[in-house]
């Protein structure tokens, strides 16, 4: 599970790079080339000749796939864009225990049985003035022995741990919103009832906070139980390529999109400026209950206050081991993330020029992936029936470009589970293609569906 932290020197860059010189320049020269090759590929067409021919015998198939392959193209630029951003990326210097501000930690519960009591005492032990740190633990009416276990954590840390307990469930929102109000802290963190901070985490999530314009922090997200099994496994990569890679590239134009719930930090002065709205907030006239964290996140963004990543605020967090809950999961998240890019749409005209331009970029083109994805996806079906060789095909481009993905993961993470990243792409592949569209057509449901 632990994972050292990367600690930045004199010179900028971090302790981790100094040693591996050679093989980021190795990495750096690999990922470059394949850039390369992706962009020439695409442009000039050559890539999809095979599809072009197989196509044209029927006009409308034609129609359609012209578009997609200009989209592909656009999207092997933003990837070029994105790969120059994420080199440029550097983690902020952490807090120092003499400059450390008044820190509030949030952890949110809801029938998560011995596991919470991990979760505090991980944060109580972590390296943090004493005196400068308090801690909200909010039992949101769990039905099975949670309170038991964190009224056992608080006799083991009277002097930092505050307990809270809703008579019923209440929700998530109303449990972060009781940790808000009585938050004493600059900074309010909050952290899933079901990970565990490292030991250095809160003292480097408040480093960034130096900055007056930093209104919010997204910590690192890693998988706490990926021996469990083949899900977790595969969700660790894309966990690394999400925060080290999207994240990052995010925070060099101060707009991180999600400060994910399992680890971020708050100016909590801005907290409360936007917390009666949160609280209170709708969606085709509905309450809105998952997906606190993003709602949050553009709330601050919209208060024209800059989101950014610290790589080196670590967290480990349980994920699900199964596909009924893998899918369950996902669906929260789309949902959300439909809302929520609607709402994005309308605040981002109101960020600065750089943050504006390069998120209209990023936005455009990702959220294009849906409807031209789904059409690409029915194309190769309706070509297959007369080449069945599209498939072979198709399975070969999967592969290839999860291993040139690959060559991110390992810039973070040296280490063969490399291999469970080109993996995932198969099983998303062929196993996840309808969760997006059903959350869009169930967007306005309120289910949590695992409580």
């Amino acid at each position: 599970m632990s994972q050292k932290t990367i600690a930045l020197t004199a010179s900028g860059k971090t302790a981790a790079e100094a040693p591996l010189d050679i093989w980021e320049r190795v990495l750096r020269i690999s990922i470059v080339l394949g850039l390369c090759l992706i962009i020439y590929g695409t442009v000039e067409g050559r890539v999809f000749n095979p599809l072009l021919r197989a196509a044209h015998a029927s006009d409308w198939m034609h129609v359609l796939l012209r578009p997609s392959i200009l989209w592909m193209t656009m999207g092997s630029l933003l990837l070029g864009f994105r790969t120059l951003l994420w080199f440029r990326y550097r983690p902020f210097a952490a807090s120092t225990p003499a400059d450390a501000p008044t820190l509030t930690v949030i952890i949110p519960a809801y029938n998560e049985g011995a596991m919470v009591a991990q979760t505090i005492d991980s944060v109580a032990t972590a390296r943090y003035p004493r005196e400068r740190l308090e801690i909200f633990v909010v039992d949101d009416g769990s039905r099975d022995d949670t309170w038991e276990h964190i009224q056992a954590a608080a006799r083991r840390h009277p002097e930092l741990v505050k307990t809270i307990r809703f008579a019923q469930n209440r929700g998530k929102r109303a449990a972060l919103e009781a940790g808000f109000r009585q938050a004493s802290g600059e900074v309010a963190v909050t952290i899933d009832s079901d990970s565990v901070i490292e030991h250095d985490t809160l003292l480097e999530i408040a480093g960034p906070f130096r900055n007056p314009r930093i209104g919010a922090v997204a910590g690192k997200v890693s998988v706490y139980n990926q021996r469990d099994g083949l899900i977790p496994r595969m969700l660790h990569v894309r966990y690394v390529l999400s925060f080290d890679v999207l994240r990052a590239v995010q925070s060099t134009y101060g707009t991180v999109y999600c400060c994910p719930g399992a680890l971020s930090a708050y100016r909590l002065a801005v907290v409360r400026e936007v917390l009666d709205k949160w609280v209170a907030q709708k969606f085709l006239g509905v309450p809105s209950t998952y997906g606190e964290d993003r709602a949050m996140t553009n709330f601050i963004l919209a208060r024209g206050y800059d989101t950014v990543y610290q790589q080196t605020a670590v967290v480990h967090t349980v994920v699900p081991l199964t596909y009924g809950k893998l899918c369950k999961m996902y669906l929260r998240w789309d949902r959300s993330y439909v809302r929520e890019e609607l709402r994005f749409a309308g605040l981002v005209w109101k960020r600065p020029l750089k943050s504006l331009m390069f998120s209209l970029f990023d936005n455009i083109i990702t959220n294009l992936r849906y409807p031209v994805g789904y059409v690409v996806f029915v194309l190769l079906i309706s070509l297959s029936l007369t080449e069945p060789r599209t498939i072979l095909r198709v399975l070969f481009a999967i592969g290839i470009m999860s291993t040139f993905y690959m060559l991110y993961f390992l810039r973070s993470e040296r280490s063969w589970k490399a291999l469970y990243g080109i993996l995932y792409s198969y099983f998303s592949f062929f196993t996840l293609f309808w969760v997006f569209p059903y959350a869009v057509l169930t967007v306005r449901a309120r289910s949590w569906m695992t409580r």
